[in-house]
């Protein structure tokens, strides 16, 4: 074993940056061991932690740290982080104004205060000299999506467009936006408007509600998403032609990526377009003759959708789904359980569920048609529940303890969609008591 303190260190911190958690963690371990007054040393770890979801042992490094050396911002931040993510939010909100006090104007603490739920700090000025900085695209992207997690939609969408200038954003190439001109909300009566998708399925799905307002300014709407959207899209009032992505696109005027929508129509808490539902299932439904010989099982029964997880491919696919062990105790219910995992993540959760995904999983209009059956869908965080909402079908949404910005923080509704409500982690990672209280709000 490596005796020299110092290269142990090193060697613990290269492992943190090569993401080998275990092995990094036993080795600040060590390290602490021999030079337990390192104060950066147990930042380090409590970093560590932070990111292994292992919040009390984060927390109390961080504490550690703080206690041999108070003005620790790296622990400062790392502390408030966990604090969050424990709901802990009185304690966090005293970390982060002492550091604002010993760090003014420090970026890093302005983004993190600015997480908080009844931040009373007056930020208006730190922040202007913030922006006015011309910052890195990264930060300002971070704090759009900080803003309207905590409703604070107007300036969280226009720093929302900052997406385009961030590599590690997930999106369509920025070749997409390089084409011009661009529509800003002006009335374009005789002219032809395209709007174009990006992100995910559940993006297009939830912006395709601005539709009718685009519409309202003008002449002719073309949509382009994803192939499996294209008939669903469709029923959508506002949209005159929906073209599959990859095909050639008629000619146009002007266009617009789906989600700046929001900044053009200057949305905030009390002017989302909620009216729903703003898609209908459409007049060609592929495998209906299936998904009815499937519900006929179920006719007379209270019937209920659930959907577990996401798509793998999501960066935070393995936070948002809930292992299918942990539903167990949705079984006892007097209902009839209908799968609606479409790509085979893991076994069901319980045997008797009916499987809907092999006729549900090549389109979004059969998707659609057997969630209209439903009594009720209980969901996670994926593009099932933007669809039910989007149908007006009572939707309970399961998600974690800092969820996605569009869910926001402290609320059991959405104002996005009318027949949602939200079940959201008291701390990160326990799904048990969500699901304990989905079981007795359905048992009552």
């Amino acid at each position: 074993m490596n005796s020299n303190p110092s290269k142990m260190l090193e060697k613990a911190r290269m492992l943190h940056r090569s993401k080998r958690y275990d092995a990094a963690l036993a080795t600040y371990r060590r390290y602490l061991g021999l030079q337990s007054k390192h104060a950066s040393a147990w930042a380090d770890s409590g970093d560590l932690l932070l990111i292994m979801g292992r919040l009390d042992e984060a927390c109390k490094a961080c504490d550690r740290a703080l206690e041999l050396d108070p003005h620790n911002l790296q622990a400062q931040l790392a502390l408030a982080e966990g604090l969050v993510k424990k709901m802990n939010l009185d304690r966090a909100m005293v970390v982060l104004s002492e550091a604002l006090n010993q760090h003014p104007n420090n970026l890093a603490v302005l983004e993190a205060l600015c997480l908080i739920p009844g931040n009373k700090l007056d930020l208006r000025e730190e922040m202007k000299r913030y922006l006015a900085a011309d910052p890195p695209a990264e930060k300002v992207w971070n704090l759009a999506c900080r803003n309207l997690l905590l409703g604070h939609m107007r300036q969280g969408w226009e720093q929302y467009e900052s997406r385009w200038q961030v590599p590690s954003v997930e999106m369509r190439p920025k070749e997409f936006m390089l084409a011009e001109p661009q529509w800003n909300g002006e009335p374009f009566k005789g002219k032809t408007l395209l709007l174009r998708w990006e992100q995910g399925l559940g993006d297009v799905i939830m912006f395709v509600r601005y539709a009718p307002m685009v519409k309202a300014r003008g002449g002719r709407v073309l949509l382009e998403v994803f192939g499996p959207l294209a008939e669903l899209m469709a029923t959508c009032s506002g949209v005159d032609e929906v073209i599959n992505h990859g095909d050639p696109i008629p000619p146009f005027d002007l266009q617009l990526p789906l989600l700046s929508l929001p900044r053009v129509f200057q949305t905030d808490l009390d002017s989302i377009p909620a009216e729903i539902p703003y898609l209908s299932i459409p007049a060609q439904v592929p495998h209906q003759e299936g998904i009815d010989r499937i519900l006929a099982a179920t006719q007379g029964h209270m019937r209920m959708g659930l959907a577990w997880a996401g798509s793998p491919k999501h960066i935070r696919n393995a936070e948002r789904s809930i292992p299918p062990t942990l539903l167990k105790p949705l079984e006892a219910l007097p209902v009839a359980w209908h799968n609606f995992q479409v790509e085979r993540v893991s076994a069901p959760p319980f045997p008797g569920i009916v499987p809907m995904g092999p006729v549900v999983s090549s389109s979004f209009s059969d998707t659609a048609y057997a969630l209209s059956a439903m009594d009720l869908v209980i969901t996670v965080d994926t593009c099932i529940a933007h669809l039910a909402g989007a149908l007006g079908i009572p939707t309970f949404l399961l998600i974690t303890a800092v969820p996605d910005w569009r869910w926001l923080m402290g609320r059991e509704d959405s104002p996005w969609y009318p027949t949602m409500r939200i079940y959201r982690q008291p701390e990160v990672g326990d799904w048990n008591s969500v699901i304990e209280k989905v079981v007795a709000d359905l048992s009552s």
